[in-house]
């Protein structure tokens, strides 16, 4: 194949994301940190569905149209570091075919490289060792080669660029050392090998399809897209052929392409519910089995909009404030201080970028405060920025729940916005946050031995304790996190699983052993039993 269009590329598209899919809960293993959170894979996963549905939905066979569409689709819904790497990865791919109906060999090979080198510039500070690193030198030999063979095929050339980026992969602990001593390759990168394997299979003619086990996330996927963005589809049928009418038929066709699926058949009847992103496809399905009596579509997002318009948007404000929150002890406590909104998600799920951009046009705020209080989330923040370059946009870099928390206590309505960003930034830099969870791996961190199943006591993204006690567990995290400096206050929030035994336990540990002044908080928040911060 010398070259490749808009209807090849889609069904590269297809193979790659489900090859992902399969391979979701492998690269989520890679984790360097055994807690359970979603993280790489998922976020990963998440993000090329959503690039992916959008370029199938492109009614052209143009690579320009496609690929136009995957890259705006990636972009909103980008998740995570590698989420958001992903997405410009493909944004550098675009701006190169743009405006090409079909692309060469050479061309392709130059879209990669320029993938490359637009992911660079969009992180401030890239980090070797990751997707990064796979990308820049899996495209740039691969293209290497092609100037001095520029003869060879579409095939030939993916089978360069997947040798170099396996080869790229298995050099990446070299590059991090975190990676070495915990003994895995980068997850990211081996999220876009993956990617990358499944293009190549389709032009084998033996395309990946996505497996029973990964389904599930797949309709997670879609269900929260749907349930968010969707259309409410409603619908009443007289059957052409009533008799011979299966049920069945029409809901399974219906449930490719929504959610909350309803179906019930009355006599020559029969009434449809469902949400989707498609309601016309829905309508096309319905048409099959008979004629509408009554049909009914509703835009989800826009009733969403409208609502927070009408009960939060009275009036322009001097602020907004934005914070991502689990849990609902959480989300009180951060509107208790003075957050306008805060978004469900964390650990164990990072908001897209989408996200991000919706709640900030609900803001009707001279200036945008956000928070994302876990450093998986800040470059998906910063992606909605770019996005709304017309609206002043702060994102604050706060790691934890604790810098977040710790940064709104300085928040004032009335100053100046740069008086308000110095202020915020200086009290992020003075916490100090610990967490405590379980592992979900065996693993060796900072010589530390872990179990699966033991208990995980991490500050500043180092694992300093675990132990099969939890009490144990985090009696080490408080004696690390008494050596701070000049500290005054400990702030113990609680999570869903917490107890008012523990709680007193640890209390008692704290004032018998420091001088540190105790908070307890409820935060209720999943996978952390405790989240601890001393300022």
């Amino acid at each position: 194949m010398k070259t490749i269009n808009g209807n090849i590329f889609k069904e590269m598209l297809k193979s790659g994301n489900a090859n992902l899919s399969n391979h979701q809960k492998e690269i989520d293993s890679l984790n360097v940190f055994p807690v359970p959170d979603g993280d790489t894979g998922t976020n990963m996963s998440m993000t090329f569905s959503n690039g992916v549905k959008d370029a199938l939905n492109v009614q052209s066979d143009s690579i320009s149209d496609v690929a136009k569409a995957l890259s705006k689709g990636l972009l909103m819904g980008a998740r995570g570091n590698s989420g958001v790497i992903t997405s410009q990865i493909f944004r550098g791919f675009y701006q190169y075919v743009e405006g090409k109906s079909e692309i060469s060999t050479k061309e392709l090979a130059e879209s990669f490289e320029n993938g490359a080198r637009v992911a660079y510039k969009a992180i401030m500070k890239p980090v070797e060792g990751t997707i990064l690193t796979v990308i820049r030198e899996a495209s740039w030999y691969a293209n290497h080669y092609m100037k001095e063979h520029p003869d060879i095929e579409v095939e030939e050339y993916f089978d360069l660029l997947i040798s170099y980026a396996k080869e790229s992969l298995e050099h990446t602990p070299d590059l991090l050392p975190v990676l070495k001593e915990v003994g895995v390759v980068d997850s990211g990168g081996t999220g876009l090998l993956v990617i990358l394997e499944g293009f190549k299979a389709y032009l084998d003619g033996t395309p990946y399809e996505i497996s029973e086990r990964s389904e599930e996330s797949q309709s997670v996927a879609a269900s929260a897209k749907n349930e968010e963005f969707g259309y409410c589809t409603e619908f009443i049928l007289r059957l052409n052929d009533a008799e011979h009418f299966d049920e069945n038929i029409l809901r399974n066709n219906l449930a490719e392409i929504g959610e909350s699926l309803v179906v019930v058949k009355d006599d020559d009847l029969v009434k449809v519910h469902v949400h989707t992103l498609h309601p016309g496809e829905a309508l096309n399905i319905g048409q099959r089995h008979g004629e509408f009596i009554k049909l009914k579509i509703e835009n989800m997002q826009e009733q969403h909009s409208n609502l927070v318009e009408e009960s939060t948007v009275k009036e322009k404000t001097k602020y907004g404030v934005i914070a991502v929150a689990a849990g609902k002890g959480l989300e009180k406590l951060f509107k208790d201080c003075r957050a306008d909104i805060v978004i469900s998600g964390g650990q164990t799920m990072n908001p897209s970028t989408e996200s991000f951009v919706e709640e900030i046009k609900h803001l009707n705020a001279e200036h945008i405060i956000i928070l994302p209080n876990n450093s998986n989330i800040i470059l998906a923040a910063e992606q909605a920025k770019n996005i709304l370059e017309d609206v002043d946009i702060h994102v604050l870099a706060t790691k934890s729940i604790q810098e977040g928390i710790s940064a709104l206590s300085m928040f004032n309505k009335d100053a100046e916005v740069e008086e308000n960003l110095e202020e915020m930034k200086a009290a992020i830099a003075n916490v100090q946050s610990g967490s405590i969870t379980y592992a979900i791996k065996d693993t060796s961190f900072n010589g530390i031995e872990v179990k699966e199943g033991d208990f995980i006591a991490m500050t500043n993204k180092t694992i300093v304790a675990s132990s099969k006690d939890k009490m144990q567990t985090i009696k080490g995290l408080l004696d690390e996190m008494f050596k701070k400096e000049d500290a005054e206050l400990l702030s113990l929030i609680a999570g869903e699983d917490s107890n008012e035994e523990e709680i007193d336990e640890i209390v008692d540990y704290v004032e018998n052993n420091s001088d540190l002044e105790v908070e307890v908080i409820e935060g209720n928040q999943p996978v952390y039993s405790y989240l601890i911060g001393v300022e």
